[in-house]
């Protein structure tokens, strides 16, 4: 009899819900409470969750709240969830058996959108370095500078450099201080290494892959997923701050009371974390209309591929732009450096931005009775959820627990992917022999 095969994404799928569970099992034991009391349900539920999704929302605050047992434990998961579950198994057979079997790189190609199974092993390789070497060297910069410049005990600097530098890499916005990082608002030192963290992150791991193995080319040749990447983030990093300087430089709740050099590396620091990692070292809840437009754009938007950003995805964006320029242009392909973009790419991007948009309007629709709250509030925290950006305007426990529930389903999907999540529940996908003859309505 032959044996039922699960679709890889539904593996990812059933895997990112297990360790959400088994996340929050651990945290409403007492051990993991600053009083050693359990932690109520939802409130271990939303932790574990926005941890393993790393989104970043709280409805506690990680410092007072759990023990060190348990700020450990929210630790653990969302570096699990930013490595990857399937990434993560992956090596670990990697490391026992120093081969992968077919199967096994299909699951990590789902997982990391590796171009081609012959790249997975290389891949998975360059995953654990690049996390072990960022994530060591960010968390020794950081520790130094508490206990150098803060004269922190070399014991909690070492934690709290460490814990920073986990949640920074994997772009997870846990902090173990109530207000993130806005007292270190003016010290580069804290803030820059916390920045390359999060940008190496979020650029994700075929891009890393390349960048590193192509290195030794006398003249390296980006791929387009590449170049959409590198160049896109850029891009959105120095528009994002030029308009939160303009936008806040005056507001007596943001940038307003801060010196011209500070100005610039809150403003910065604030483009940078609004695309997925969920740190603010200003008020969010200040800021003004104008910035939380631009907020709702770049953490829809997201960061790289395969990374451990959220969002859409900044290819995605790039290329829907790309489609855009290309039909005002009155192109027949959609073309970009010299080649051209398959129309199945352009379909999928379209999916995606569909299915994400679809997904935050429902939640909206599904919240805004439950809560008296500004709807801009709402809508802020929905796509932070959504795009496992972690910021919020500071209403996350004040909705109610309905609401909650409605946050850590948002948090799942924008983790695992609407398309992937898509396919996970409709995995019978036929492939036809046939088309239907074509036909043009009217658009616009």
């Amino acid at each position: 009899m032959k044996a039922c095969t699960l679709h890889p994404s539904t593996v990812l799928v059933l895997a990112f819900l297990a360790m959400i569970l088994l996340g929050t099992g651990l945290l409403m034991l007492p051990l993991s409470h600053a009083k050693g009391e359990v932690a109520p349900l939802l409130v271990a539920l939303f932790t574990a969750a926005s941890a393993v999704c790393v989104t970043g929302l709280v409805v506690v605050d990680t410092g007072s709240y759990w023990s060190s047992s348990g700020q450990v434990i929210v630790m653990a998961l969302f570096q699990i969830g930013g490595f990857g579950m399937m990434t993560s198994a992956t090596l670990m057979g990697l490391l026992v058996s120093k081969h992968l079997r077919l199967r096994t790189q299909r699951l990590l190609q789902a997982e990391t959108h590796s171009l081609a199974l012959g790249d997975v092993k290389s891949v998975a390789k360059l995953v654990l370095w690049v996390t072990l070497v960022m994530e060591l060297l960010v968390a020794l910069a950081l520790m130094l500078r508490f206990a150098w410049g803060y004269g922190m005990p070399w014991g909690q600097a070492a934690w709290q450099g460490l814990f920073h530098s986990v949640s920074a890499f994997n772009n997870a916005g846990f902090s173990t201080w109530g207000d993130s990082v806005m007292r270190y608002v003016s010290d580069a030192a804290i803030l820059g290494p916390l920045m390359l963290a999060i940008i190496v992150g979020g650029l994700g791991f075929p891009v890393l892959h390349e960048l590193m193995v192509e290195r030794g080319r006398r003249r390296p040749i980006w791929t387009m997923h590449t170049v959409l990447t590198v160049w896109g983030s850029m891009a959105l990093i120095l528009v994002g701050t030029l308009i939160i300087f303009v936008t806040e430089m005056d507001n007596p709740k943001t940038l307003g009371p801060l010196g011209w050099a500070t100005k610039g590396l809150a403003a910065l620091f604030t483009s940078v974390s609004a695309r997925t990692a969920g740190f603010n070292a200003i008020d969010i809840g200040g800021l003004t209309n104008e910035s939380l437009a631009l907020h709702f754009a770049l953490m829809f938007i997201g960061g790289g591929s395969a990374g451990t950003a959220g969002g859409v995805k900044v290819t995605t964006f790039f290329v829907l732009v790309l489609v855009v320029w290309n039909e005002i242009r009155g192109h027949q392909d959609v073309e970009f450096r010299g080649r051209r973009i398959a129309s199945s790419v352009q379909r999928q991007a379209l999916t995606v931005v569909a299915l994400g948009a679809a997904t935050i309007a429902l939640a909206m629709l599904l919240i805004l009775p439950l809560t008296t709250l500004p709807y801009e509030k709402v809508l802020f925290e929905v796509v932070s959820a959504f795009a496992t950006v972690g910021l919020s305007t500071g209403i996350t426990a004040e909705l109610a627990p309905a609401a909650q529930f409605i946050l850590i389903a948002l948090m799942f999907i924008g983790r695992v992917g609407v398309v992937t999540l898509a396919v996970a529940i409709a995995t019978n996908q036929l492939r036809r022999n046939y088309r239907y003859p074509e036909e043009k309505p009217i658009v616009g």
